[in-house]
């Protein structure tokens, strides 16, 4: 029986998931009985879709799911609906993991250690020299959460430790503990430091594993092939904060430093519960 189900969303990145899932089927071999690929193809008609659905199929644990109702990275809270294993891993398309942390995650359920808490790790810059164990949940750039590095998660055999949001690239929890994504975000971002508070609201902790470590391709040369819009990224924070009973003021003071205040009155009105993902 499989225990985990390892699951990226992807976009037009044929060679982030070929090295991703590849990377892990080499140097992970002591789980590859426990574990199954789940690959959802967010542009099945794009010009990686059929390359990538014949790699998904040429592996055996590894189930290629298209779709295209709508465009957002929101759309990993549906590895969770699809996955048949208690615990599941979702990781960004284009992640490495360090050998052993895979073994190290599964025992670690396995002896319920995790309290049905979201589980994280640090992430490696591109040196490996250096890692980045949790955000600070501070404006800047247009994001809620800015780097840091608790020295706890410098040595890999220390203790599990509590931590108030990292990055998505890497995240995992059991199945039947997954709070969700609220159902109407849209676009690209918002989700980080919401889903951390959504934990915590319902009595749960964001906990960093120093075992867990994991290294992200940030890099595009060729340029990113989804689009990537301010106004979602506004409403989708908007959505959140509301839904956690969070004050809103603070999202409307850091993004009216670079955008035009009526326009941004204008994403605060639309903010409203009608706004439907499918309709954008």
């Amino acid at each position: 029986m499989k225990k985990l189900t390892i699951g990226m969303v992807t976009y037009d990145d044929y060679s982030g998931v070929y090295f991703s899932i590849q990377s892990i089927r080499l140097y992970h071999k002591e789980v590859l009985n426990e574990i199954e690929f789940i690959v959802i193809d967010n542009n099945p008609s794009g010009s990686h879709g059929k390359l990538l659905e014949k790699f998904c199929n040429s592996i055996p644990e590894c189930r290629y799911i298209p779709f295209n109702e709508y465009k957002s990275t929101s759309i990993r809270s549906k590895i969770f609906d699809f996955s048949n294993t208690p615990y599941v891993l979702v990781m960004d398309c284009h992640v490495m993991l360090e050998q052993g942390s895979l073994r190290s995650l599964i025992d670690f359920y396995d002896s319920k250690k995790d309290d049905g808490n979201l589980l994280q790790g640090p992430l490696y810059i591109d040196s490996l020299k250096t890692v980045f164990t949790h955000f600070d949940l501070k404006w800047k750039n247009h994001m809620w959460g800015t780097w840091g590095t608790d020295s706890r998660g410098n040595d890999i055999y220390s203790e599990p430790f509590e931590i108030e949001c990292q990055g998505l690239g890497v995240f995992s929890c059991r199945k039947d503990s997954w709070l969700g994504f609220h159902p109407k975000f849209i676009g690209f971002g918002g989700e980080e430091g919401y889903i951390h508070k959504k934990y915590k609201k319902y009595g749960k902790k964001t906990l960093c594993l120093p075992f867990l470590r994991w290294v992200h391709r940030f890099g595009r040369p060729d340029g990113v092939p989804y689009p990537i819009y301010t106004e979602h990224r506004v409403k989708n924070y908007i959505l959140g904060f509301r839904e956690l009973g969070l004050d809103t003021q603070e999202i409307y003071d850091h993004f009216k430093i670079d955008i035009n205040n009526s326009l941004l009155d204008k994403w605060f009105a639309e903010s409203a519960d009608s706004i439907n993902p499918k309709d954008n």
